[in-house]
């Protein structure tokens, strides 16, 4: 299974993915915002960063750019509430490899990071 890096600033969103996440075997660390997750991408390897788009700190576009050069092999799923978020999102197709739009169910994330993971690291899913 793969280890996870999850960035929301919501608590209950973040928990619920946490949650999910692990439920299906998968190792997770969540944070509240942008700049934390950035922290833990310097010190730590992680097989997918999931990111709300929206958040504190450092927005999830900029933690996606930042990522890049920093873990340059790690795909990024972004997740939303705000359909104008998503557009900036999809302008960066060559970084993010998905969008989930909120609310979204247990079985839409457990889709899209399984999807994710079996193309950038089939080893993983």
């Amino acid at each position: 299974m793969a280890r996870i890096l999850v960035a929301e600033d919501n608590a209950a969103v973040r928990e619920f993915v946490e949650r999910s996440l692990a439920h299906f075997g998968h190792t997770v660390v969540s944070v509240g915002d942008g700049g934390a997750a950035l922290s833990c991408l310097n010190h730590e390897q992680f097989d997918l960063l999931i990111t709300d788009i929206v958040m504190p700190v450092m927005d999830g576009i900029a933690l996606a750019l930042k990522a890049s050069s920093v873990a340059p092999d790690m795909p990024v799923l972004m997740m939303t509430g705000y359909a104008h978020e998503r557009q900036r999102a999809y302008n960066l197709q060559e970084l993010i490899a998905d969008v989930l739009d909120k609310p979204f169910s247990l079985e839409d994330l457990n889709t899209a990071v399984n999807r994710i993971l079996s193309k950038h690291n089939p080893s993983a899913s």
